[in-house]
């Protein structure tokens, strides 16, 4: 079920009223028609992948018993480093087996070696790493005990599963989420309104800005050997505007339809393609993967303390992990690698902490920096998204050679039938609506929150929202 189709649509007000009329006199009440209408929405894309959530919430809710009760350190280490990996194991069968086996079989080749791999016919489960993600932080801060472990099977499970962020995050924690669902909540208006404006801010950035944009980045992309500078140029930009307003927007959607449950989720964007430099850009995209990283790896394996030397191997293994988190492709660490090497002379300077503060443009010499800074970072970035979005890594490299190296810059007619400037005015009005709402908390909000939210679904309306449910792109992940 995507949140962009009619399906959802339809689904989403029936729980929202069954949860307030039916649900509303307890608690249990209200987390078992959650919990029901979580598993119904994961099973609407395979429900023979219920097993798999089901068998993992399981998995970590004994482990994490377990571990509490254990009384001496090496028992609680034998339970959590069991439930590690069998968790990780189950994540690296189904989305990193086949990747392995190609690989050795192309490195043995490589040697004059014939190697003929056994690979497997599995589907992805969709959300597997989310919410592997989910119980392995809930696990790991049992350990460490910085929470207790939960007995109630019930809210557990819906902790894991909650529909709204059970395929694509954000990555919550434990004492996040948990504490909210272990309490009654009460319906709140304002609240329930503010959701609702995320949700159709969300439904414009996956709607109006992302699919429009994968019109275009997928015939660029697609066709590159073809195309000039300029449109190779463009595809790039496109792509940058595809995967931000694709999976922010699903983001949008998720923190909006919680609130209709009086649920806060954590926040995952905060404009990062207003980042100043490659570390603040990090720290506004993906938050929860990007915290979960800090967090869980970064920081036992010694985060900033030690060496120069020691700081960089830290780092670099961050984004690799990252990387190849993302997808069992070798252009997927290449996107990892690049962005490490964009963030060292940042810490070799000691200055991957400089732009934590806000900021505000004027006509002054510090904001022209500022802007320049802001355009560096943001060019840099959709050169690394060429890696990303590209097939192979060979793939990536063509396209960029020969977007430096074919320097013609006047517009292409393409196979779609359409030049690309017809998207341009979208993108900018967008990046204005952006800037314009950088320090506001709500996205559709104030005086004129009901003609905003007119205009948003008119856009949505106008572009089809419901005419052929484009997959979010971080479903494959």
């Amino acid at each position: 079920m995507f949140f962009n189709s009619l399906h959802f649509a339809l689904f989403l007000p029936i729980v929202f009223l069954l949860y307030w009329f039916v649900g509303y006199k307890s608690k249990i009440n209200q987390n078992y028609i959650l919990i029901l209408a979580s598993y119904y929405f994961y099973s609407c894309w395979d429900w023979r992948f219920l097993f798999l959530l089901v068998f993992s919430t399981l998995l970590d809710y004994v482990s994490a018993i377990q571990i509490e009760k254990r009384q001496t350190t090496r028992e609680r280490k034998m339970w959590l480093w069991a439930c590690i990996t069998i968790n990780l194991g189950f994540l690296g069968v189904f989305k990193y087996y086949n990747f392995f086996a190609q690989s050795f079989a192309e490195m043995a080749h490589s040697f004059g070696f014939t190697a003929s791999p056994f690979l497997l016919k599995l589907i992805l489960p969709v959300g597997i790493s989310f919410y592997t993600f989910h119980g392995l932080s809930y696990i790991i801060d049992i350990y460490y005990k910085r929470i207790k472990s939960e007995r109630n099977f019930v809210d557990y499970s819906l902790f894991v599963s909650y529909f709204p962020l059970l395929v694509a995050g954000p990555i919550e924690r434990a004492t996040h989420l948990l504490p909210q669902l272990k309490i009654r909540r009460k319906f709140n208006f304002n609240k329930a309104q503010e959701g609702i404006y995320q949700i159709v801010w969300g439904l414009v950035k996956k709607v109006v800005i992302a699919d429009s944009c994968s019109i275009y980045a997928n015939e660029i992309f697609n066709h590159y050997t073809t195309l000039n500078s300029l449109s190779l140029i463009l595809g790039a930009i496109y792509f940058a505007f595809q995967i931000y307003g694709d999976f922010s927007g699903y983001s949008d959607i998720a923190l909006g339809a919680s609130k209709l449950f009086g649920i806060d989720l954590l926040r995952n964007f905060n404009y990062p393609y207003f980042s100043r430099d490659i570390a603040e850009f990090w720290r506004r995209w993906h938050i929860s993967l990007s915290s979960w990283f800090r967090d869980y790896l970064y920081i036992p394996l010694g985060g900033s303390k030690g060496n120069k030397l020691f700081q960089v191997r830290n780092t670099f293994l961050i984004f690799l992990v990252s990387g190849f988190w993302h997808g069992a492709n070798w252009n997927y660490i290449a996107w990892g690698f690049i962005n490490a090497l964009y963030f060292l002379p940042l810490l070799l300077r000691n200055r991957n902490r400089k732009n934590i503060d806000d900021f505000k443009l004027g006509f002054n010499f510090d904001s022209f920096t500022t802007l320049a800074n802001i355009l560096m970072t943001f060019s840099i970035t959709c050169f690394a998204w060429i890696f990303f979005r590209a097939k192979t890594i060979t793939d990536a490299l063509l396209y960029i050679k020969r977007m430096l190296t074919n320097l013609h810059f006047n517009e292409e007619y393409f196979r779609i039938e359409r030049y690309s400037h017809n998207l341009i005015p979208l993108v900018l009005v967008f990046v204005v609506v952006e800037w314009n709402n950088r320090h506001k908390i709500e996205p559709i909000s104030g005086k004129y929150s009901w003609f905003m939210l007119s205009l948003c679904l008119a856009a949505i309306i106008a572009l089809g929202v419901f005419s052929d449910y484009k997959e979010f792109i971080y479903f494959q992940f």
